[in-house]
């Protein structure tokens, strides 16, 4: 239990970890190394594959959306009664919209997991946001109100989807390196 004198751990001891020194001659002091945290790396292919489902499944909830309303609920919502259930062109081009607003969403996914802290709360407030804005756009305008309240829902629910689509495909793309 006790220890002698030069055995460490008391009074006299010495450390034999540190360096030896010559007399005279002083040894330049190196600051501990710090180690940054590992910087995410992205698994790009996963992200991409999962934007061009997302942009598929946007495109697919604009299309059923527009099926909905023209059919079941009788609105002339993107073009007149006399264009069917599917509508006019307009149908094509918020299907369209929609795809490239998914595929718009994975690039800014992209962009925030490689630059930012947090990548997917920024993500989301960005896109909720956008998705906020499109949805009141179509109530601020004029026109029978069934189909600004029609416009306004289908726009927030493919925002939604996009919203929570794009963020967990962000999030299983995001590897620790």
């Amino acid at each position: 239990m006790s220890s002698g004198y030069g055995q460490g751990g008391g009074y006299g001891s010495w450390d034999r970890d540190e360096p030896t020194r010559e007399f005279g001659r002083e040894q330049p002091y190196e600051p501990p190394q710090r180690t940054q945290p590992p910087k995410p790396t992205v698994d790009a292919a996963r992200l991409w594959s999962a934007g061009i489902a997302t942009a598929i499944v946007a495109a697919l909830v604009a299309m059923v959306g527009t099926l909905v309303v023209r059919a079941v609920l009788r609105i002339a919502f993107n073009g007149p009664a006399e264009s069917g259930v599917l509508g006019d062109s307009r149908t094509v081009l918020l299907c369209v919209l929609a795809a490239v607003a998914a595929l718009a969403a994975t690039g800014l996914a992209h962009l925030l997991l490689l630059s930012t802290p947090r990548p997917m709360t920024y993500l989301s407030w960005i896109v909720g946001l956008v998705t906020v804005v499109v949805a009141l756009l179509p109530l601020l305008g004029s026109g029978p109100i069934a189909e600004r309240v029609t416009s306004a829902v289908i726009y927030l629910v493919i925002g939604l989807v996009i919203s929570s689509l794009v963020a967990g495909a962000g999030a299983s793309a995001r590897r620790p390196r």
